[in-house]
């Protein structure tokens, strides 16, 4: 399936670039995302005449997370949680809870945007944690996970 893209995503293309995809993927993601359109000849001219708008909005969105990185530069951030005297907490801290510390903390995250490969944390102590903004704007912040009293 040929589709022109909307926006820059990551291994696949920019603004602009017209990709053959698989179907589903491009069915069922990318087109209901707004992400993609299809590749006719009425979408791709309709797709140059709207150019510049696309392109101003893309550069404006990596201003805004190129902003935000540098306001999350050095940020830690504690999130307390009832742990066992071993340290292994009784549940765990997810994207959810690492989103919600972080906003609370003045930054505004999604939960999307945070970045667990390991899954969530089980146990206290410090943990590296990758935050994707942007498909160009990824930084590590701090979390320190402590028990509560």
């Amino acid at each position: 399936m040929d589709i022109i893209l909307l926006k820059k995503v990551g291994g696949l293309g920019n603004l602009g670039d017209k990709v053959t995809v698989r179907p589903g993927y491009g069915r069922n993601y990318l087109i209901p995302t707004g992400t993609a359109v299809p590749a006719t000849a009425d979408n791709l001219k309709a797709f140059e005449e709207r150019r510049a708008e696309l392109e101003a909005q893309a550069l404006a969105a990596l201003a805004e997370a190129e902003q935000r990185k540098a306001r999350l530069e050095g940020l830690t951030v504690a999130i307390a949680r009832k742990a066992g005297d071993e340290g292994r907490l009784f549940g765990s801290v997810g994207t959810a809870d690492i989103a919600e510390a972080i906003t609370e903390a003045g930054v505004p995250v999604e939960k999307s945007e945070v970045r667990l490969p390991a899954g969530p944390f089980r146990a206290i102590g410090e943990h590296a944690v990758e935050l994707h903004l942007h498909s160009d704007v990824d930084i590590t912040v701090q979390i320190e996970v402590v028990p509560a009293d």
